[in-house]
């Protein structure tokens, strides 16, 4: 029997993944406070649900950077799909297509961007990069994203250096096999002794501000920055141009106790006005999570973990049905709210309790 919930595909997948598989996908940095924090952060909040609405019509359909989405839910940029399946990226991106969902895929991907295009069939697709030192690479990507039909470009802008995980540091996680970036060419895991030194010898740290133009002046698409967690980079990011901002702590796996990015959203909306497009992850389990994700100002949220636990414990088709519970679950939770859309929900849909949610709620 199918699972009816998020959490009966993490028990599913924990199962039948390698113990040092998993600590890699379900870790996070230091002692996972930011990875618990991000999944707190949505059980402070409960929904004032709107009555007497008519809901005959409702809709989860919206534009992420312009492009028109059948969900507001993304699938997060995640590296090494087929650690834990195979078909990996194809077999989400075959999913998310089956429900208009948008992708991001990795740059660490482990089929080819052409591949994955092919099988997401039209269904729209963004690339995400690092900032690397090879900056030829970083253009080749972009290049062929585009040549491949791809929407839109994300730079992870959080990641001068890998963050610190003590699950990785106890298996000495090096690079899984059979798993591996195909995009960036050949790559030595012998090299480093565990996946953190190797992926971070290849990162820019001198990345600045100043860059931005550089990532802007790769292609035509649309240009938006992950890993922001303040109001005034946010802002910061509006004025150089990009066309959105991913409000995220990397799920946690970054800087541990960083702020959870649900806590860091309300403020960041606010001071972006409407320049620029303003996305969420980290947390996001159902989809009354999605609802007050878009209720505190973000476009969309993008899940994460949720889509691998689901891909590990039946490829293609359980990452579809997880989907598929997500978009009911939304769907829902809009008529119940007594909305017809995701453009209708506001923040007097939110009521916080007392505590930190209700002192930022109050400015």
């Amino acid at each position: 029997m199918r699972p009816t919930t998020v959490a009966g595909y993490e028990a599913l997948a924990r199962a039948v993944t390698p113990p040092a598989v998993w600590d890699y996908i379900t870790g996070g940095a230091g002692g996972e406070s930011t990875l618990r924090g991000n999944l707190a952060s949505f059980a402070g909040l409960w929904l004032a649900p709107r009555v007497l609405a008519d809901v005959s019509a409702v809709t989860a359909a919206t534009s992420f950077a312009g492009t028109q989405v059948g969900l507001p839910v993304g699938i997060a940029p995640l590296a090494y799909h087929t650690m834990v399946h195979p078909d990996g990226e194809l077999a989400v991106a075959r999913a998310a297509s089956r429900h208009g969902a948008l992708m991001v895929v990795s740059m660490y991907a482990g089929h080819t961007l052409e591949d994955i295009a092919v099988a997401a069939g039209g269904s729209p697709l963004w690339l995400q990069v690092y900032p690397l030192r090879d900056r030829d690479l970083v253009a080749g990507l972009v290049a062929r994203a585009q040549a491949a039909g791809y929407r839109g470009v994300v730079l992870t802008a959080d990641s001068p250096v890998h963050g610190v995980r003590p699950r990785d540091r106890a298996h000495r996680f090096q690079q899984p096999f059979p798993a591996a970036a195909v995009n960036l060419g050949a790559q030595s895991p012998a090299a480093a002794p565990t996946l953190k030194q190797l992926l971070d010898a290849g990162l820019d740290q001198t990345t600045t501000w100043r860059d931005l133009d550089w990532y802007r002046g790769l292609s035509s698409l649309p240009l938006i920055l992950k890993g922001v967690l303040t109001a005034a980079d946010a802002v910061r990011a509006a004025d150089a141009g990009v066309d959105g901002v991913i409000v995220s702590n990397h799920g946690g796996r970054q800087l541990d106790a960083a702020v959870p990015a649900l806590l860091a959203l309300p403020g960041i909306a606010a001071a972006v006005a409407g320049r620029c497009d303003v996305y969420v992850d980290g947390g996001v389990r159902t989809g009354s999570d999605v609802v007050k994700a878009l209720a505190l100002g973000a476009r969309g949220v993008f899940a994460g973990r949720p889509v691998l636990w689901a891909l590990a414990a039946g490829g293609e088709d359980a990452a579809g049905h997880l989907l598929e519970m997500i978009s009911e679950e939304l769907l829902t939770a809009l008529a119940l709210c007594g909305c017809s859309g995701p453009d209708d929900l506001d923040r007097s849909l939110i009521v916080a309790e007392t505590g930190t949610w209700a002192r930022l709620l109050a400015r």
